[in-house]
């Protein structure tokens, strides 16, 4: 049996894996200490609360049929050694596997494509300013991640979460530049939650991208898309 601790699971989401009903499996546990997470209970490798991939496979088991995927999230879930064996449980299940990943470990990464089926890319600044958001930078393995995932033919949605104040105009233009240069031709603009955030940035208010910005940026990678909270 997969060796993964998981911090939560939603039973049924329609926006976590575009297209399909699915079930969210949160690994537990994460080396960065991204500054709007708002899931900041799942950062730690232990939590009292969390529980086996057997037990999330009980859950499964009921749903056969009646879900179309599941989804690794976290967390970090490539952070959890039996990521891949629970991806091949799920598939031997008969659901398709999607992830959401920041790109951490690159090579971890590699090791879970062929179980993949969809895949939602955390990208958190441009690739040399990673430290000010996760604390601990990693912009060049998430590089990494980003060409291993365009290459492997897989779809991705590429997502960033905006504060206006973390990534500014310019920030955001340089990110649609250096996305294009490895390939990318879609985005995703998230908004900032407030819920669950321990930093003083939730209690500051976040402007929205504006036309012409979403407009400039159309024009470095292709098609851009804003997703208010």
């Amino acid at each position: 049996m997969a060796q993964l601790l998981a911090g939560g699971l939603v039973p049924l989401t329609t926006t976590d894996y575009p297209g399909c009903l699915a079930a969210v499996v949160f690994c537990q546990g994460c080396p960065w200490q991204c500054r709007y997470c708002h899931n900041p209970h799942l950062i730690p490798r232990e939590n009292p609360e969390a529980f086996t991939w057997s037990q999330a496979m009980a859950f499964l088991a009921r749903r056969q049929g009646l879900l179309d995927a599941v989804v690794f999230s976290g967390g970090e879930p490539t952070l959890q050694s039996g990521l891949a064996e629970a991806m091949a449980d799920a598939k031997a299940m008969g659901f398709r596997v999607g992830l959401h990943t920041a790109g951490v470990y690159p090579d971890r990464l590699e090791k879970v494509i062929p179980w993949l089926d969809w895949v939602g890319l955390d990208v958190k600044a441009p690739f040399a300013d990673y430290g000010k958001i996760t604390g601990a930078g990693g912009g060049e393995a998430v590089r990494q991640s980003i060409r291993l995932l365009l290459k492997s033919g897989i779809p991705v949605e590429f997502r960033t979460t905006c504060h206006s104040r973390l990534l500014p105009e310019s920030d955001l233009l340089n990110l649609a530049a250096e996305l294009a240069e490895l390939g990318a031709t879609n985005w995703i603009l998230q908004a900032f939650r407030p819920q669950g955030c321990k930093d003083a940035l939730a209690e500051e208010k976040s402007e929205p991208p504006s036309q012409e910005l979403m407009a400039q940026l159309s024009g470095r990678i292709g098609t851009v898309e804003y997703r208010a909270a």
